[in-house]
């Protein structure tokens, strides 16, 4: 992913759930002494603890986030210290509020109130057993599988030593078949020793969620989306479904370009494609090779790079920009701390973290994006997207602490790239970075482009999880890790590994959120929603072009519908905010196929007389 969301050390990545849908078993039915004790709470306990909660919340909020905060923009070994303590600091709090939540389980409370104390268990994504010899593994493992993937590199035959950047950078760009394969093995070297340590955290987690009232770690994970945690995997599939059609005809004509470049002794035109060929070390995105498959005469005409040079803009004016579309919107400017304490541009004098991030850091007012911002026209973009977050972040500022985050942990993502895909040939021309809007003719380059970023990016967003779900659940077992991996990989993806993998292998664990323990359905979610929410978007602002061409600057309508949605944070379940927006309470992929409706049917025309399908 290009960004990420800072909202706070404690409440970051909060996931909500409501009441009676979140646990397979309930903890009285794992713990009877917890039974007893909830027969002797109230609904006045309850508001005691939240209230009392809701107070340590907000101090540990701000002391982390700054603590994070400083350390992201002064790396030093003391400032690691001060993160790494203040983490810890939330980490222990965060448990055991999870675990005094839980006490309420059978308790009657408000919904109000039963919302609340679901998130508390639920922010938890790695629950430690209730053990103090337990959870102090559970954290050791954490930290030594952290440190295995961070310092990964690998050495060539050549005795060159590369890092995982490095290796990036080649996938990305080398077009020589051996060198993409050496790249592909040589990262995939650095994570069989994780697989005893991932058997173990699984097991330890899977003890910290029983603990909490569920059936395991996955079954957690999966009630975090106001639904069944059952149902939810089938509504994954669903939306899977929906989108399948597009994904395997962009699948068909890629595999056919790259069997015309490396010869269908390589890529076979009736079996999935060899993963190294992807132009990305995890086959999760194509973009790479846009230059190996782009349609002719697809040049729109314009740079977006060389405009902003053009046009005189440095950091600042790109950020003042994308500032301009939210308040086009009716959005309030933002607040002069935004600009006085946001990073823009990487400082020559010290070592800082450039990942592009959004942070919130007092829950209130306290805004700020931390970019080291390139001129380029992606910079440009993800500009825009990490504003999304901003805007989203003060939106619900004035929401309880608990309910100050996105309605799913999909929604903070899908907003910031709704945002950025307003960024259209027609946006650049109102805001004077463009003289003229190409003909509708070059708009299959451009939506090609992003075809192989996000529709390729789908199947891989789903099967992260379906894999993790499977290992929590017992489904897969550890002789069988790689192997369900790869099985799942050629089920969903159509990509399969470039050579035959060692039963001991641990491809997963080349993956940094599988040893990093991020859950990863909300990129899937994310891809969907943008979609949705850009055609509702559209439709509110009376937009008349095709909807790969609408953007919604300028449009107060727009701007007034996405505020409410907004304000909202998680305080209902995510399907009200959804219906808020979009008018229906079910998510739709179907705006996907409107999207890429003219590429869709190019594809299809460019694909007859192949053999498609995996």
């Amino acid at each position: 992913m290009k960004s990420t969301i800072k909202i706070s050390a404690v409440a970051l990545c909060i996931a909500t759930a409501l009441s009676g849908c979140n646990a397979e078993k309930s903890t009285s039915q794992t713990n009877p002494q917890a039974s007893q004790q909830s027969q002797l709470l109230t609904a006045k306990d309850a508001d005691k603890f939240l209230t009392e909660t809701e107070q340590a919340l907000v101090a540990l909020n701000l002391e982390g986030s700054r603590a994070e905060w400083i350390y992201s923009n002064f790396i030093t070994e003391d400032t690691a210290a001060l993160s790494a303590a203040a983490n810890q600091k939330s980490t222990e709090a965060g448990v055991r509020f999870a675990i005094q939540a839980a006490k309420f389980d059978d308790v009657t409370v408000s919904p109000d109130q039963r919302r609340k104390l679901d998130i508390l268990k639920q922010r938890l994504v790695m629950p430690a057993p209730q053990d103090a010899k337990k959870s102090a593994e559970l954290a050791k493992i954490g930290s030594e599988l952290g440190g295995m993937y961070g310092k990964g590199s690998y050495t060539t035959t050549a005795g060159e030593k590369l890092s995982l950047g490095d290796m990036t950078s080649k996938m990305a760009s080398s077009r020589d078949y051996d060198e993409l394969l050496e790249m592909w093995q040589g990262w995939r070297s650095v994570s069989p020793a994780m697989k005893p340590l991932y058997e173990r955290q699984s097991e330890l987690a899977n003890e910290g969620a029983q603990g909490l009232g569920y059936k395991d770690l996955g079954a957690m994970w999966r009630s975090n989306y106001d639904m069944p945690a059952d149902d939810f995997a089938k509504e994954l599939d669903r939306l899977w479904g929906q989108v399948k059609p597009l994904y395997d005809d962009l699948h068909c004509y890629v595999r056919s370009e790259l069997g015309e470049q490396y010869g269908t002794d390589k890529v076979p035109q009736d079996q999935a494609i060899p993963a190294h060929l992807l132009g990305n070390m995890w086959a999760q995105s194509w973009g790479n090779i846009y230059d190996l498959v782009a349609p002719e005469n697809a040049d729109p005409g314009y740079d977006v790079t060389k405009q902003l040079a053009k046009h005189n803009y440095d950091e600042i004016k790109m950020v003042k920009g994308a500032e301009g579309f939210f308040t086009s919107l009716g959005f309030e400017a933002l607040p002069e701390t935004f600009w006085t304490r946001s990073l823009f541009t990487k400082p020559e004098d010290r070592d800082v973290v450039c990942h592009a991030s959004a942070w919130d850091l007092d829950s209130k007012d306290d805004i700020r994006i931390k970019m080291c911002i390139q001129k380029t026209g992606e910079e440009f973009n993800v500009i825009h997207h990490e504003l999304g977050h901003n805007f989203y972040q003060r939106a619900y500022k004035d929401q309880p602490v608990y309910f100050q985050n996105s309605a799913n942990d999909g929604f903070h993502e899908a907003i910031g790239d709704t945002i950025a895909l307003s960024v259209t040939p027609k946006y650049l021309k109102e805001i004077g970075l463009i003289d003229t809007i190409p003909e509708e003719s070059k708009d299959i380059g451009l939506l090609m482009k992003m075809a192989l970023e996000k529709i390729a990016f789908l199947p891989f967003g789903l099967m992260v999880d379906q894999w993790r779900w499977q290992v929590f659940s017992g489904q897969v077992t550890p002789e069988n890790y790689n192997s369900a991996w790869w099985e799942l990989r050629e089920k969903y993806q159509g990509v399969r590994a470039p050579i035959e993998r060692d039963a001991n292998a641990f491809d997963p664990g080349a993956k940094y959120h599988i040893p990093g323990n991020v859950p990863y359905s909300r990129y899937f979610l994310a891809h969907i929603q943008q979609f949705e929410f850009h055609r509702a978007l559209c439709e509110i602002s009376g937009n008349t072009d095709p909807i790969h061409r609408c953007s919604i600057y300028n449009s107060k309508e727009a701007g007034t519908a996405l505020n409410t949605m907004l304000e909202m944070g998680s305080s209902q379940p995510w399907q009200q905010a959804n219906k808020v927006l979009t008018g229906k309470e079910q998510m739709d992929a179907t705006a996907i196929l409107d999207y890429f409706a003219p590429l869709h049917t190019w594809l299809k025309d460019k694909n007859q007389g192949k053999q498609c399908g995996f």
